[in-house]
């Protein structure tokens, strides 16, 4: 039996939260000014350092601008960003962002090449199964963001090298959070779903035809794009 591992929200996260179930609620309209870190600190029972982390999230998702010598103010926003967790905003760190890509463009690119070289009959059904999900979702993107990890993860067990099943597994966690979270970012800004669809086929179809080469061509080509798409919405 497979267990889905339970995950605690920190602390910053409750306050961004909070707040931002005092803007929804009207309790906060825009243009009006957010107490100081130190009162915010002492009104939630918090330390400081949780109380700039969840401001500066909730700077990421738009909601909120700091103005130097000012303080921090509302921001005239799009009731829709509501439907973004509070999770993205933290994962969408510019410099973790970078970061991370360049983790998956020295692993996942490799890993292509290898899978499209050592790959099985059985290894294909199951990176061909993912992207049939992807396309046959109708909508749910919950399924759809799985499919996503699901095929990342099956491309990674069709190279049959276990040491380096076992590295991809290592970082999988933190690859599988961002890899949903993006997903939930790039359909929030734009109609993306069909040029990911596009990237995974292109990737399969290499790794089905034994070309090691354009396997990673089209996988480095993808987190390429997935990255560009990415920066210009947070940028």
């Amino acid at each position: 039996m497979e267990y889905k591992r339970i995950q605690t929200k920190k602390i910053y996260e409750e306050v961004a939260d909070n707040i931002m179930h005092m803007i929804k609620d009207g309790k906060l309209k825009p243009g009006d000014k957010l107490e100081s870190v130190e009162k915010l600190a002492q009104n939630f029972g918090v330390g400081r350092p949780a109380i700039r982390e969840a401001l500066n999230g909730l700077r990421t998702m738009g909601l909120i601008e700091m103005r130097q010598g000012e303080g921090t103010y509302v921001k005239d926003f799009d009731p829709a960003k509501f439907t973004l967790p509070v999770t993205t905003a933290f994962l969408m760190k510019q410099k973790d962002v970078k970061e991370l890509f360049e983790v998956r463009k020295i692993l996942e690119v490799g890993t292509a090449r290898l899978a499209a070289e050592n790959c099985k009959a059985e290894d294909l059904i199951a990176i061909e199964e993912a992207i049939k999900v992807m396309e046959n979702c109708d909508g749910d993107e919950n399924l759809a963001q799985k499919a996503d990890v699901d095929f990342h993860h099956a491309i990674a067990k069709a190279t049959h090298n276990h040491l380096l099943i076992s590295l991809m597994g290592s970082v999988s966690d933190l690859i599988s959070e961002t890899i949903r979270e993006t997903r939930k970012l790039l359909l929030y800004s734009e109609n993306y779903s069909e040029q990911l669809t596009r990237e995974h086929k292109q990737i399969f179809a290499a790794i089905k035809s034994k070309n090691g080469e354009l396997a990673s061509k089209n996988m480095f080509d993808h987190l390429e794009n997935t990255e560009t798409v990415l920066f210009k919405y947070i940028e």
